[in-house]
C-alpha cells in the first residue's frame, strides 16, 4: 500500500509543478514580462533641452518625457506635451529620425513620478495642474487613476497615446 501512496504522490506534484510552470509562463506572456520592452528610460543630464521649447529638462523631473531612439539617441521633454510636438514634427525638431527609428517613448507618471511607457499612459486633458509650459496632458498608469485626477481637478477629457493627435496638443496651447 505505501509503493502505491508514494507512486500517487509523485505523479501527484509531477502534475502540478507542470501546472504551476505553465501558470508562470501564462502570466509572463500576458504582461509581457517575458519579452524585453525596448531601452529602459535615461535620467537627463544637467545639459539636456527640451528640443521643443529649449527649457533645461532636469529642472523638471517630476515631468520628464523622453524618446529613445534605435541607434541610443535620447530626446528629452519637460512634459508630455512637448514630447507629442516633437513626435508629431519629427521632420522639424530632429530631420534625420522617422518614427520608425523610435525604440521607445516614455512620460512621468504623476502620481509616482516615475518614467512609464508613453503607449500605456492615460493622459488627462484640461485640468487645472499646470506642468513647466503651461496646461499639459497628465499621465497616469491606470485609468482609475485617471478618472480621480480628472474629477479632482476639473479635467476634461481622458486619452490614451492613440487618441493624442496635433489638435489636442494645440489646444493645450489656446
Amino acid at each position: 500500500m505505501k509503493a502505491g501512496w508514494d507512486r500517487r504522490r509523485r505523479v501527484f506534484f509531477k502534475n502540478h509543478r507542470i501546472a504551476l510552470i505553465a501558470g508562470i509562463l501564462i502570466v509572463f506572456f500576458l504582461t509581457g514580462s517575458a519579452f524585453p520592452q525596448g531601452p529602459a528610460p535615461v535620467k537627463p543630464s544637467k545639459k539636456d533641452k527640451c528640443p521643443v521649447c529649449g527649457m533645461f529638462v532636469y529642472k523638471y523631473p517630476d515631468w520628464v518625457g523622453e524618446v529613445i531612439f534605435k541607434d541610443g539617441a535620447v530626446a528629452y521633454f519637460d512634459g508630455a506635451k512637448d514630447l507629442f510636438k516633437y513626435y508629431f514634427n519629427l521632420k522639424k525638431y530632429n530631420p534625420g529620425k522617422t518614427r520608425k527609428d523610435i525604440s521607445a517613448i516614455y512620460v512621468t507618471e504623476y502620481y509616482d513620478v516615475k518614467l512609464m511607457d508613453a503607449h500605456k499612459a492615460h493622459f488627462v486633458t484640461g485640468s487645472d495642474v499646470y506642468g513647466p509650459m503651461g496646461r499639459e496632458l497628465i499621465p497616469f498608469f491606470t485609468k482609475e487613476d485617471a478618472r480621480a485626477f480628472k474629477k479632482d481637478h476639473k479635467g476634461k477629457r481622458i486619452l490614451v497615446f492613440e487618441q493624442v493627435t496635433p489638435a489636442v496638443i494645440g489646444k493645450l496651447d489656446d
